[in-house]
This record gives structure tokens, C-alpha cells and sequence, in this order.
């Protein structure tokens, strides 16, 4: 195993001596954190507002005047951070409502402003929707109630959704052109994804303009035969309002997906031919005009396919394909030079790494190597023949910025070289914004050069850091611990007044979703400041990414393929079992709470580890993989169909005899991503095996629970009281001194 960089002092395990005593202490105030400070701002952190970069060393930002009630979009010079000019103000334009979001074309002569925005799902909105001309202060409405309005690059006509259709709008002569004409809810969509793209593959947008502005590419999504999910919203009203849309869960029908192309000229459209396939989750126009890249997948996820097309002629060739054992993963990273060779990121190596292919496909070079994983690509300087990435070079738990030339030579450190940092780069590549955080500093905003020279620190939170520094909170201690053969990533925390010679109830916390990351030298602020809640309740807080989770290379992570639940919960019980050997440890009283992909786990570990785990809680868990979407479920599992016993295997639904602690199972009933569905199968299981349980619905709610008045500050107390009821019901006497 690669070696690990940590911040924080290492786990250890105690002896029993009594004069043996340890604090951790992380600060040293005295003031106890509440639930309720936690939800009401007492420890918000100073962000920085999302910039686009501009051309040239400029940023901008979206701007609101409270006094006025308006508006403005604001450009800001990288090499001083000051304002040099306002471009656009709602209260100086007539007839433009206050904007939330704002596009440049690609000269920035011109701005697409956004407002009145209706959610669809979790990634997409309704608005309405203006052109404004910066010269001449002239706005323009393009249109209202529609989606993903897109400037042409020639930046004399937008591109946008409205009913399923796409139309065009000539923003010289105003006249608008429709596209598409069979667009129907929950049968056909031109333009933008499903639902399911839009969960699983991250996008919504599903059209693309060439860059001389002659064709747009889009796919065309046939969902008439996907089976129909519903749920009611109950609000205030008399009666509930039915939200009914189409959703394949695994092994279900999904929507025929095609791939199309218009001709604006020509005014005509045809289908184009990517071979056989179940997806085309990425199109992308290659730096040829006249050369369109998709990516098709087959339903198992395990072979990719690249293709090019041309525009004129309608002919498409592979020139890339990637097959996998389990699955292979999208990604953003696909970027085309001049020369129209491109930039791939794959883990075909065991590892996620850069590699750099010429215009037919073939390898040049692999620009990064190592046991390590590559995190993120955040570009290439052409002028310097430089890309710019982040990765755990310096351990899994850390993520830092580097620079490398495309040969893979003269590779640097361009950022901190420890805890996280993540970097946002000027369009020319000249700048950066990095933001650092690690387990005890909360963000730290500052203005590097491309060089890795550091300009100026521009946000630090040190208001937070005095404010964090009146009360009592205690460090995570990073260290390892060998399950099952592997040496897993773990954190604890430990009450501050801590003593080795007292016995403490534990809560471990998880999420274990594949090539997810909990240990991580970051500050995660929500969970931490509660974990240190129970800390200094008297609890000791554990974390382990067992396997299945990532950045530890492709073999770690795909080794729970077709058998999700099995291996992820036999490491946690394990890690239970050698965590409770320790001596400060009371192994009668150990929980472990999780959401959503955590809380399948939780209550996997309650029933399968019901001889270590006395209490769990799930919140807006998977009950069984049946009952989620095809796109996520098949690509780790496969179909129902086809690997029945992986399902069932594995399902808490199917194990709820073995319920012998307490549990408490909480969802929101207007999830559409992990359906309430999932909970009430579990509630009948229960209540057929005759097992008792604690259950909480909240009305209307989605999957983060976080919508309406002090719905979190609720839910974080309800589980705070569960805990303290069920977790070491007499602490007095489970935190005592150990005899002898």
C-alpha cells in the first residue's frame, strides 16, 4: 500500500493502566456545540461565489444588491481581484427582471440572463430567459418556461428547450425555428436527458452546436415504453398533487435513445449510425467542424465505445474502445488540441491516469503514471503544452494540484502539498483560484499563477476559526486499520476530556457507495461539528472506507461487482469487532448510522452484525437493489435478471429477522431518487417478522431531506435523542473506569 501523509496523530491502541490519561483536544474552548448552531449559521463559512472565467486575466461574478433588489454581473481583473466593471445591472435595464444566472457567448459581446426558475429534477429547471447586447443595452427576450438556452458560436442565434422540442432563435430577426415536433411528456424528448441520464450520467443538455454554427447534434430520448413512477406531494392543499414520471429501475425497460442531426442551412435532420448500444451518454464536437464525437455503452456498462461521425457525410468510426471486467466509467475529461488529437482519462492501467491519443485513436503517450489515482483534470495550456490536474499523490486521504508537460516530463506541485486542494483556472490557463482545506482549517480561498506561485490569500475564514476556537471540539485521528487482508483508511474522534481508562459507546459513520470517499483530509462541516456533538456526549465517532470505495485503484474499488452489500458490510462488521478489543471501547453499545447508499449499509450491519451492532440508523436508504434505477444498479450488479442472488443476497429487506437492536429507519416521502418505496418494503418486513422499530416519514421531502422550515435541525435532533436513548442507555455507568 502506498504510504499515507497525515495531518493528525495516529490511532493508538491504549493499555489499561489507570494512570495512563489522554486528551485530544483540537480546540480549547469550553462552549458546547448545539444542533441548533449547527443548522442556523453560527459556523458558515465564507465561500466564494462561483466566478466564470472570462478571456483574458478576468473573471466575473453574479452580484446582488439587497438595498436595491437587483442584480449585476461584475468583471474582475485575476492579477488584483478588483472590480474594473460592471457589464450588466437589472435595475439599469428596462424591461429585464432580476436575473440568477447569466452565459457569455463566446466573444463576450453578449449575455444569456436567467430567472423565474422552476425545478424539474435534481440538475434541471424551467425559466424564462433573455439575450442582452452589452454595446448596445439592448435585451431580448428569447423565451419563458424553457431549458438550456445555448448561444450558436457565431453568436446570431440560441439554441433552447421548451415541451420537449428544441427551437432555434434568430436574435437579428427575432424569428424562431422549431426543430423537433414530436416531443410529449413521458414519451418523447428532444434535446434534454431523462431522468435517469440526468441522475446517473450527470447532465441535461443534450444538444451541441458545431463551432462554424451550421449543425446542432442532438439525442432524442423515446421513454413511451419506460414503466411509469408516481408520487404524492401532499403540501397544503386538499388534495395531494400526483408527480408521475418515467423511471427504469434495474432490469426495467429503458428509453430508446438516438442520436440526430440538423442542418440549420439545409433546414433538414437526420438520424446518425453509432453502431449497437443501450446509451449514448456523451456527445462532444471534435476541433473539426464537421467531426462530432459520441460515447455508447452497452447495457453492462463494460464496453465503450468512442466514435467519430461526420456531419456531411453521415459515416461514423471507432476510435477508441474500452472494455472493462466490471464497468467503465464516464467522465468529463474528453478535450481535442488542434491537431484534433485528444485527451482521455482511464483507470486501464489499474489506476486513473491521463493519456493523450492522436486523431485516429491511436496512444501517443500516457502522461501520468503511478499507484495512484488521478482526481480531477482541470485543463491544457496549449502555449505552455501544459495540463493541469488533481490528484492523491500524496496519500488517499489528500488531494493536491499538479502541472505536467503532455510527454509526461517536468511534473509539479502547483498548489499546498497537503490536505485538499481543488483548483479553478482562468480560461487562458494563466491562473488559478486553489481551495484548501484540511480536518481542523475550514476553506482557504487563494490566487495562484499558473506557475504554482502563490499572489495573495483572498477569503482564510479566520472570523470561523476564532469563532470555532470558544468551543470544545475534538481532531480526527487519522490512521489504518487491516480488515479482511486490506489496510482501510479510518478517522476517530474522541471525546475532548477523552480517558484510556474509561469505556465509551461507539458510532461508526459510513456511506461505502462504489468509489466513494468518507476519509478525506477535508473540511466536511455539517456532519463534523455533530459528530463532535456526540463526542463530547461521550461517544467515540469512527469512520473506515472499506472496499469497494475509491481512490485506492481500480482493483479495490470493483471488487464488490454483482454483490453490492457484501463485502462493504463485511468490513464494517469486522472493523466493529476489532475496534471493540480496544480497551476504551464498550462493545456492548456500538452503532453506525449512514444515508441513502449508507443507510442500505446500516441496516445491513444491524441485521447481518447483529452479534457487535446494538443500534443503526438509516436515513433514505435502498431496501433492495430491485427497486433503483437501471442505469446506476446495472453497471455494479448487472440485471435481476441476470444475478438474482446479488440482489437478494444482499437486500436488508431480506434479512429483517435477524433484527435484534434498535433502529430507526427515516425517509422523505417525495424522494424521486431513492424511493419511499424502498422504506415501506422494509416497514412490511418488519412488521411480518414482528420486529420492533422506529419509522419516520417526512412529508414531501427529496433525498437530501432539507427543504422547509427546521426540517434538518429536526432531523439532526431526532437522531440525536435515538442515540442517546439507544446508544449506551446508561452512560453513567457504560463510560466508567476499567477495573484492574
Amino acid at each position: 500500500m502506498k504510504k499515507m501523509f497525515f495531518l493528525a496523530i495516529l490511532a493508538i491502541i491504549f493499555s489499561c493502566k489507570e494512570e495512563n490519561k489522554s486528551t485530544t483536544n483540537f480546540t480549547t474552548g469550553t462552549k458546547e456545540i448545539t444542533v441548533e448552531e449547527i443548522w442556523n449559521g453560527t459556523f458558515s463559512a465564507e465561500r466564494m461565489n462561483a466566478l466564470n472565467s472570462m478571456n483574458g486575466d478576468f473573471y466575473s461574478l453574479l452580484n446582488s444588491d439587497k438595498d436595491t433588489k437587483s442584480t449585476s454581473v461584475d468583471k474582475y481583473s485575476y492579477q488584483t481581484l478588483e472590480k474594473v466593471a460592471t457589464i450588466v445591472d437589472s435595475k439599469d435595464v428596462n424591461g429585464l427582471d432580476r436575473f440568477s444566472s447569466y452565459e457569455f457567448n463566446n466573444d463576450e459581446t453578449k449575455l444569456i440572463l436567467g430567472s423565474k426558475f422552476k425545478k424539474v429534477y435534481r440538475r434541471s429547471f424551467t425559466g424564462t430567459y433573455y439575450a442582452f447586447d452589452i454595446a448596445s443595452k439592448k435585451v431580448t427576450l428569447i423565451g419563458e418556461n424553457i431549458q438550456q438556452p445555448t448561444f450558436s458560436p457565431d453568436s446570431k442565434k440560441v439554441a433552447y428547450t421548451k415541451d420537449n422540442n428544441i427551437f432555434v432563435k434568430n436574435l437579428a430577426s427575432g424569428k424562431v425555428s422549431q426543430i423537433t415536433s414530436d416531443g410529449k411528456t413521458n414519451s418523447i424528448i428532444n434535446g434534454t436527458t431523462d431522468w435517469v441520464y440526468e441522475e446517473e450520467f450527470g447532465f441535461v443538455r443534450a444538444f451541441e452546436w458545431n463551432k462554424t454554427s451550421e449543425y446542432i447534434a442532438f439525442l432524442r430520448f423515446d421513454e413511451t415504453d419506460v414503466p411509469t413512477f408516481s408520487m404524492d406531494m401532499y403540501g397544503k392543499s386538499l388534495y395531494p398533487n400526483q408527480q408521475v414520471f418515467k423511471y427504469p429501475k434495474a432490469g426495467e425497460k429503458n428509453a430508446n435513445v438516438s442520436l440526430h442531426l440538423h442542418n440549420l442551412n439545409a433546414g433538414s435532420t437526420k438520424k446518425l449510425n453509432v453502431g449497437k448500444y443501450e446509451y449514448i451518454p456523451r456527445i462532444q464536437w471534435t476541433n473539426d467542424a464537421n467531426t462530432l464525437s459520441a460515447t455508447t455503452l452497452n447495457r453492462h456498462q463494460d464496453d465503450l465505445k468512442l466514435y467519430f461521425i461526420n456531419a456531411k457525410s453521415g459515416s461514423s468510426k471507432v476510435v477508441l474502445n474500452e472494455k472493462d471486467d466490471a464497468y467503465v466509467d464516464i467522465q468529463d475529461n474528453l478535450t481535442f488540441l488542434d491537431d484534433n488529437s485528444f485527451i482521455w482519462t482511464s483507470e486501464k492501467d489499474g489506476f486513473n491516469h491521463i493519456y493523450h491519443y492522436n486523431s485516429n485513436g491511436k496512444l501517443k503517450n500516457q502522461v501520468t503514471k503511478g499507484d495512484w489515482e488521478v482526481t480531477n483534470y482541470y485543463g491544457f495550456n496549449k502555449e505552455l503544452n501544459t495540463i493541469y490536474y488533481q490528484s492523491v499523490e500524496s496519500g488517499s486521504i489528500n488531494r493536491n494540484v499538479y502541472s505536467i508537460k503532455l510527454d509526461g516530463s517536468d511534473k509539479k506541485v502547483i498548489s499546498r502539498d497537503y490536505g485538499t486542494n481543488s483548483a479553478s483556472f482562468s480560461k487562458n490557463m494563466n491562473y488559478f483560484i486553489n481551495t484548501f482545506s484540511d480536518a481542523k482549517t475550514p476553506q482557504v480561498y487563494s490566487l495562484y499563477k499558473a506557475d504554482g506561485t502563490r499572489v495573495k490569500i483572498i477569503k482564510d475564514n479566520a472570523s470561523l476559526k476564532k469563532n470555532i476556537a470558544e468551543y470544545k471540539m475534538s481532531p480526527k485521528e487519522f490512521s489504518t486499520i487491516n480488515i479482511n487482508g486490506n489496510d482501510l483508511n479510518m478517522w476517530m474522534v474522541k471525546p475532548a476530556d477523552f480517558d484510556e481508562n474509561k469505556k465509551y459507546p461507539m458510532l461508526m459513520f459510513q456511506y461505502s457507495g462504489p468509489g466513494s470517499q468518507q476519509v478525506k483530509n477535508s473540511w466536511n462541516a455539517s456532519n463534523d461539528y455533530w459528530h463532535n456533538i456526540l463526542a463530547q456526549k461521550g461517544y467515540v465517532i469512527v469512520c473506515v472506507d472499506g472496499r469497494g470505495t475509491g481512490l485506492k485503484g481500480r482493483d479495490f474499488k470493483k471488487v464488490t461487482q454483482k454483490e453490492l452489500g457484501k463485502y462493504e458490510v463485511e468490513d464494517q462488521i469486522a472493523a466493529a469487532k476489532k475496534l471493540a478489543k480496544r480497551n476504551y471501547i464498550d462493545a456492548d453499545n456500538i452503532g453506525i448510522w449512514g444515508w441513502s447508499y449508507g443507510g442500505f449499509m446500516s441496516s445491513n450491519c444491524l441485521l447481518k452484525g447483529n452479534d457487535i451492532f446494538s443500534m443503526a440508523i438509516a436515513v433514505a436508504p435502498v431496501t433492495s437493489w430491485r427497486f433503483y434505477d437501471s442505469v446506476y444498479t446495472e453497471r455494479y450488479m448487472q440485471t435481476p435478471q441476470e444475478n438474482a442472488s446479488g440482489y437478494d443476497d444482499n437486500s436488508p429487506i431480506n434479512h429483517v429477522e435477524k433484527l435484534k437492536g434498535d433502529y430507526l429507519l427515516v425517509h422523505g416521502s417525495g424522494d424521486d431518487n431513492v424511493h419511499v418505496q424502498n422504506s415501506m418494503q422494509m416497514v412490511n418486513a418488519l412488521v411480518d417478522a414482528n420486529k420492533p422499530f422506529d419509522f419516520f416519514i417526512y412529508p414531501d421531502k427529496a433525498h437530501g431531506i432539507y427543504k422547509g422550515s427546521n426540517t434538518r435541525l429536526h432531523l439532526y435532533n431526532k437522531m440525536t435523542s435515538f442515540i442517546e436513548e439507544h446508544l449506551g442507555k446508561n452512560k453513567n455507568e457504560t463510560t466508567k473506569e476499567i477495573k484492574g
